[in-house]
């Protein structure tokens, strides 16, 4: 704690990250939102799963270009533009989720494509607000920050969705999207992020073994979250707070499990032995039922992903220049979001065949890779004993 202490003191850091979470809000939402919204709208979870799909599949192939142009074009130009042309996309899928499923499936494509780069955009940033020294508390802090969003968001969502209907429910989220996007994009620090034109061609940074490595695993880790997260829906049926309920005390253990983490120095093992965390979470559920179960199940893989993502950000951090540095974590985001769209299509056709249990089976098996990756190929790390590269 006294490196989270002498972190939230470092001049204009604090705010940064309370307009970052504010911008990056609604992700505990969209997600949950889609699916609900499609599924009531055309009667099962394969069609909600591609939509859902398509979104995830819209931010990943345009993840690497937007953060790139952060660089071109200037942060606040990029993250103003990006906002109003995702939330016009959303809101199309809110009033028209009645149009042919290719229809709503585009449109979910561009506002997921469209979504502005925070991410890229305050990772890139954190190394100049604080001290080397300090910087793996500050991703940690940071991943652990984030769950708050998933522990708020999907209870909100629910609960909107269970009290206006589904349509109300994302046009709030589109407000507070508009709302969160325009704090960030307009703080000072943010407007003043200067990153330099990258000297090498567009995709050269995966040249990097730790890239590669962190792109993988990612994707993979987020595979198995948004495959459970569907799981838990279909367990418990559209529009049930206890859904909501389990995935916000998954969150609360990843907020916990982030904390725990702190300035804990990152290894060549430290993926591995956080990922070992999730993978059992998900294995208790895979044995689990009903509401105490899977809340105690998901409680445990929650304490292995803040902790996860903090060592993934500190990874890239390690591994690549400053101008690529965004670039890097947009590429992070493809990996994630492709990890979703697969996650949660493949999740939805095994829930449309067993249940809410074939989705958690779906959820375990791919944690497993993602530990077995991680652990495989732990020397693609860099060094943990060799400086930041700046």
């Amino acid at each position: 704690m006294r490196h989270f202490a002498e972190l939230v003191r470092q001049p204009g850091l604090a705010r940064v990250l309370g307009t970052q979470l504010a911008a990056r809000f609604p992700a505990g939402m969209y997600s949950l939102g889609l699916l609900i919204h499609v599924e009531h709208a055309k009667g099962n979870y394969t069609a909600a799963g591609m939509v859902l799909a398509a979104f995830s599949v819209g931010m990943a192939v345009a993840g690497p270009i937007v953060s790139r142009q952060l660089s071109r074009f200037g942060t606040t130009f990029v993250l103003l533009l990006t906002l109003a042309l995702s939330c016009a996309a959303f809101v199309g899928v809110a009033l028209f989720p009645g149009l042919p499923l290719p229809a709503v499936m585009a449109m979910a494509a561009v506002g997921g494509a469209a979504m502005p780069p925070v991410i890229p955009t305050v990772r890139t940033l954190y190394p100049r607000l604080s001290p080397r020294n300090l910087l793996t508390a500050l991703f940690s802090l940071d991943a652990a920050l984030q769950e708050i969003i998933w522990v708020i968001g999907p209870v909100l969502i629910t609960v909107l969705v269970a009290v206006f209907g589904s349509t109300t429910a994302l046009l709030v989220v589109v407000a507070i999207q508009v709302a969160g996007g325009l704090v960030f994009a307009l703080d000072p620090l943010v407007r003043q992020l200067r990153i330099p034109a990258a000297t090498r061609k567009f995709g050269r940074v995966l040249s990097s073994p730790s890239v590669v490595l962190m792109v993988v695993v990612s994707l993979l880790m987020i595979g198995s979250f948004a495959a459970v997260e569907a799981a838990v829906v279909a367990s418990f049926g559209e529009g049930s707070i206890n859904a909501g309920i389990v995935l916000a005390i998954s969150a609360v253990g990843s907020l916990l499990g982030g904390l725990a983490a702190g300035n804990r120095p990152i290894g060549r093992w430290s993926l591995a032995l956080r990922l070992v965390i999730i993978v059992g979470g998900f294995g208790i559920a895979a044995v689990s039922s009903g509401f105490w179960g899977l809340a105690v199940a998901l409680f445990v893989a929650g304490l292995g992903i803040a902790p996860a993502l903090a060592a993934v950000s500190n990874i890239i951090a390690g591994s690549v220049s400053f101008a690529e540095t965004a670039e890097a974590y947009g590429w992070i985001g493809t990996g994630q979001l492709l990890g979703a769209s697969i996650g949660s299509a493949t999740a939805g056709i095994a829930i449309d065949a067993a249940g809410g249990t074939g989705g958690i089976y779906v959820a375990a098996g791919i944690a497993v890779l993602a530990f077995v990756t991680a652990l495989v190929f732990r020397t693609a790390q860099p060094d943990p004993s060799a400086p930041v590269i700046d």
